[in-house]
């Protein structure tokens, strides 16, 4: 089970985790939290129901990490000069979903860090991460967001297939984030393997 989702009796998933890999992903999930920034919060006695019908930001966010986290909904990936017709349907799209992902985005992350909170170390000093079925939805978001915002800091894209940056030597400072991207990515697929009928 080490490094490797299995799948529970009665749905969900398991991994053996030590006390590095907790601190990392937690360390991760924390980072991603932030970077996806707070949620709004209804002002004290305003009805909850109208942040439902908050509209959102209508522009792309300028940080390449959170465009990608919150891409544009038409449109080609890295087209700079979209029509003007195409960028008031981004706009409009943006505006009415965008604070719906976040928070969708943020909840992942918090479901991270709490069943990572929760958890209780073994004699080996790490433990045994027991998820529930929708727990693995949560985590299969946060996996996803995490690589997508590694990936991103790295300047992967679908063209890299030389494999340049997985041969990086040790003393490259890009190193680290490669190791966690890779290792984010197997976790991610076992964890897609433990869900599949």
């Amino acid at each position: 089970m080490a490094g490797r989702f299995e799948a529970l009796p009665g749905g969900g998933a398991a991994v053996a985790l030590d006390e590095v890999e907790i601190s990392i992903l937690r360390s991760l999930a924390v980072q991603l939290l932030e970077l996806i920034g707070p949620g709004e919060e209804p002002a004290k006695g305003e009805d909850p129901l109208a942040a439902l019908f908050a509209e959102g930001p209508s522009e792309p966010p300028a940080d390449p990490a959170l465009a990608r986290l919150f891409p544009d909904a038409y449109g080609e990936p890295g087209d700079d000069e979209p029509d003007r017709e195409l960028r008031e349907y981004c706009a409009e799209f943006r505006r009415y979903t965008e604070n719906d992902l976040r928070t969708r985005k943020r909840n992942d992350a918090l479901a991270v860090v709490r069943s990572l909170d929760a958890l209780t170390a073994t004699g080996e000093g790490g433990a045994i991460l027991k998820l529930t079925a929708a727990d693995c939805l949560h985590w299969l978001g946060a996996l996803n967001d995490l690589r997508l915002t590694i990936g991103t800091r790295l300047e992967v894209s679908d063209e890299d297939e030389s494999g340049e940056l997985y041969r990086l030597p040790d003393s490259d400072p890009r190193k680290p984030m490669v190791m966690a991207y890779l290792w984010l990515g197997a976790l991610q697929e076992t964890l897609i393997e433990t869900l599949a009928p």
